[in-house]
């Protein structure tokens, strides 16, 4: 019996799945089924003992009628005969999945969604999850399919290969990095192509100047390490900027040459990271890199990161105590960053 899991997340929201992913593996037998939007499901789960099958949507707003991908996948959906978790709470993804469902011909009652089982009660997204995966859609409940205690996993686990940590030594040797410590900060985020115009409508932007003198500040206590910026293509040209006003020979700048695998092995073997409430975030908690998160208008109680060794993750700013990154002082961030050190 295999479980299919519908998502369409960002690539937080993604690695969150992850502990969901093993309670239905352990309970069903077989890995899931994944039916994602966008390309980094497939880079984030390759490998993954949990996920056997990933089904993509790269074009999830094209009109039905438009898309041969995605009567590709309806086919598919036809075809799948295990129970079906849908945990998309949208009512806007929703809309794009519920078409989906009722033109494969699925008996409704061989889904469950996530929607279904609120409780009210503000809690973690990952406990929530894990409390869903142990539901079974009606047309399976005659069937044993239990859980137990060591199918929980409370936080997400990735799983990296030789081949993604040999492209990250190989990154690092041409980058000329050498055997410096490597502290990571990611300034920006999927909404970063708004800065120039309006960063003061981003909550989750924190001053260029805080940043560069977080940056100063780090020199200064870990004069060795090599500070990388992080981000991805679209956020370049502010991390340049980042860079220049910054003025450090020890700054570099990578963001077009960092997938989702190199990224991985790079958090692994970073001495820390600090980042604004966005997904590498949760990919560094998952690698096991010490961490500092700064949240805006989202609460930790509901993103708060969680590491699957132990590692260390403070959390600064969010509600009732902030409305915005930019609330958050940068002696906090200092401080933060040095207990860490």
């Amino acid at each position: 019996m295999t479980p299919l899991v519908i998502r369409f997340g960002r690539m937080g929201d993604m690695l969150l799945q992850a502990p969901l992913l093993h309670l239905l593996h352990r309970r069903y037998g077989n890995p899931c089924r994944l039916l994602s939007a966008g390309t980094w499901s497939g880079a984030l789960f390759a490998d993954h003992p949990d996920v056997g099958e990933i089904w993509q949507l790269h074009g999830r707003h094209t009109p039905l009628w438009l898309s041969p991908e995605r009567w590709k996948v309806i086919k598919k959906i036809g075809q799948h005969n295990g129970p079906i978790y849908v945990t998309e709470d949208t009512r806007r993804s929703l809309g794009k999945i519920n078409p989906l469902l009722r033109f494969s011909g699925i008996a409704r009652d061989r889904c469950v969604f996530i929607n279904d089982f609120h409780t009210g009660i503000q809690e973690h997204w990952v406990d929530e999850l894990l409390r869903f995966g142990k539901q079974t859609p009606a047309a399976f409940a005659a069937a044993d399919y239990p859980w137990h205690d060591e199918d929980i996993q409370t936080a997400p686990q990735l799983f990296l290969t030789a081949h993604d940590r040999a492209d990250c030594t190989a990154w690092i040797e041409q980058r000329n990095f050498g055997s410096a410590p490597l502290v990571l900060l990611q300034p920006g985020n999927w909404k970063a192509k708004k800065w120039g115009r309006k960063r003061e409508d981003d909550p989750k932007a924190w001053p260029i100047d805080r940043w560069t003198a977080l940056l100063h500040a780090m020199h200064q206590r870990l004069p060795a390490a090599r500070l990388v910026l992080c981000g991805s293509p679209v956020e370049a040209a502010f991390l340049e900027t980042v860079q220049h006003l910054s003025q450090l020979d020890c700054i570099a700048v990578a963001a077009n040459d960092l997938p989702i695998r190199r990224l991985l092995a790079l958090l692994e073997r970073a001495h820390s990271m600090v980042s604004i409430d966005t997904g590498p975030a949760h990919l560094a908690a998952a690698a096991g890199c010490p961490l500092i998160v700064m949240y805006g208008s989202y609460s930790p109680l509901r993103w708060d990161r969680r590491s699957p060794f132990g590692k260390p993750i403070i959390n600064l700013g969010g509600p009732p105590q902030c409305a915005t990154v930019a609330d958050i002082s940068l002696q906090s961030v200092v401080a933060a960053w040095q207990s860490l050190v």
